[in-house]
């Protein structure tokens, strides 16, 4: 099976990189828009997640690895939603700016620029492989 590449947004107010890489794992839960919703039924085991942390710091700062596919939400008593769990892989190097992304011509299609309130969403295996070169991995 092919691996596919998605990224993921959070308020590092809410959950940081430092809490995810300190505790691992981490059910990724919350997620209350449907086309978010639907990427998370997407994934599956092995694909690689982009951690993106959002409002102030606006930049992706890890890889991440899809260890459990979708789950029932715990966080909600409605049916329906879901979660993943992901496992915390590497830090980049160096962080990838939302500028710095924005500026780049290979990542102009890219969901982050077109969907920006979107919190989960797919990357393509190139932009995937761009954002983590520009980041130094």
């Amino acid at each position: 099976m092919t691996i596919q590449y998605w990224l993921v947004k959070t308020e590092p107010e809410a959950y940081s990189w430092e809490t995810f890489v300190k505790e691992k794992r981490t059910d990724w839960t919350g997620v209350r828009n449907y086309q978010a919703r639907n990427h998370l039924k997407a994934m599956r085991k092995g694909d690689r997640v982009l951690f993106y942390a959002s409002v102030t710091t606006k930049a992706v700062l890890g890889i991440t690895e899809v260890t459990k596919p979708a789950f029932p939400d715990l966080t909600t008593k409605e049916v329906g939603w879901v979660a993943v769990e992901l496992k915390a892989i590497i830090a980049l190097p160096k962080s990838v700016s939302l500028a710095q992304i924005k500026v780049e011509p290979s990542l102009q299609d890219m969901a982050l620029l077109r969907q920006s309130r979107l919190s989960v969403m797919p990357l393509t295996s190139a932009e995937f492989e761009k954002i983590t070169a520009l980041g130094g991995a």
